[in-house]
């Protein structure tokens, strides 16, 4: 098995058949270059129903698709992949349920995925139902007595408790668990105390996520975290996952968001940088391409990579099977993000 030299965690398949090469095309895949946006003229829209259905391809051709991934279930199998789970993909039905299908086929073939999710929306829509005014300071909610109460009822179990359901229903293993359980993660309440009960990560405790792990679970982890009063704290969902991810000495942190990647202009996805180093990133900041609600998001992909994790990804979780195609294609569809 060789290795690309511009992605040293993707190995690359020794022969290209055509049918696998027709399938990523249908689907936007193009080759990476390290710090190199998107040609234009190769950005595709996403895939629709019919297209991902392969209606086109014959048996052999899809057992060749199959047959091509190989090399990518042996460089992952047995490894842990941390993918950070929100935005669109959790709204809308059809996209949740292939999110979910897809971690379970990674599971199936011996990947180790762990889902770490939030569930904004969720929360806003039961405080409105109970009158609370939702509240953002600096791209925080901004987390009161009543708030915490809501986000630890929705987090902790109907968010939670529905993504273990799917789980299952779709034929894997999953243990649903938020920070709160087994010490799995100890906070520390922000020094912005006009935020209310919003905490940094101090802890995880990764011992009780690889049992889980090692017994063949799913863990589906809410990010709600205690500190050592027991006091409950809202934690970023970006924030946990790569916190989780540097614990567990994860091959992958992979951040589902409802935009394609690091896009050098934010309206046109066809500026989307395919691959960058840390050093990239930094550049990219300070020329203010990355800004706003990027910032918090590549952080955290740095400071796990930091951390020993291989490498960091940025996908759009809007386009069906992302998730597989960023794992299992030497071109990808996200950004990622590598030392």
């Amino acid at each position: 098995m060789k290795t690309c030299h511009l992605h040293p965690c993707k190995p690359t398949a020794t022969s290209s058949t055509r049918a696998f090469r027709n399938v990523t095309r249908s689907f936007g895949v193009h080759g990476r270059t390290p710090g190199r946006a998107s040609n234009p003229q190769k950005c595709r829209a996403v895939a629709t129903p019919e297209v991902t259905k392969f209606p086109n391809l014959t048996a052999f051709e899809r057992v060749s698709v199959l047959s091509e991934a190989l090399p990518y279930l042996q460089r992952f199998a047995g490894r842990t992949i941390v993918v950070k789970y929100g935005g669109a993909a959790m709204k809308d039905p059809s996209l949740k349920q292939g999110v979910i299908n897809d971690l379970v086929l990674l599971s199936c073939v011996g990947i180790r995925p762990v889902l770490v999710h939030g569930g904004g929306p969720e929360i806003n829509g039961w405080l409105n139902k109970l009158g609370i005014e939702s509240k953002f300071k600096n791209g925080l909610r901004v987390t009161d007595a009543p708030t915490m109460e809501v986000v630890e009822m929705v987090l902790g179990g109907r968010v939670n408790k529905s993504l273990v359901s799917l789980i299952q229903t779709a034929g894997g293993k999953a243990v649903g668990l938020c920070g709160k359980d087994g010490g799995l993660i100890k906070g520390r309440q922000m020094v912005e105390k006009d935020i209310g009960f919003v905490g940094d990560v101090v802890n995880i405790n990764s011992g009780l996520l690889s049992s889980v792990i090692r017994d063949g679970y799913i863990p589906v982890v809410a990010t709600i975290a205690a500190d050592d009063s027991g006091q409950g704290l809202n934690i970023n969902a970006d924030t946990a996952a790569g916190e989780i991810a540097a614990s567990l000495g994860a091959e992958k942190l992979i951040l589902m968001t409802d935009v394609p990647g690091i896009l050098r202009d934010k309206d046109d996805a066809s500026t989307k940088f395919a691959a960058l180093t840390i050093s990239g990133t930094r550049e990219l900041k300070e020329e203010g391409v990355i800004a706003g609600g990027m910032i918090p998001k590549v952080e955290c992909c740095v400071r796990c990579l930091a951390q020993g994790v291989t490498a960091a990804h940025i996908i759009d979780g809007r386009q069906k099977h992302s998730l597989l195609m960023e794992l299992l294609t030497d071109e990808g569809v996200g950004t990622m993000i590598s030392g």
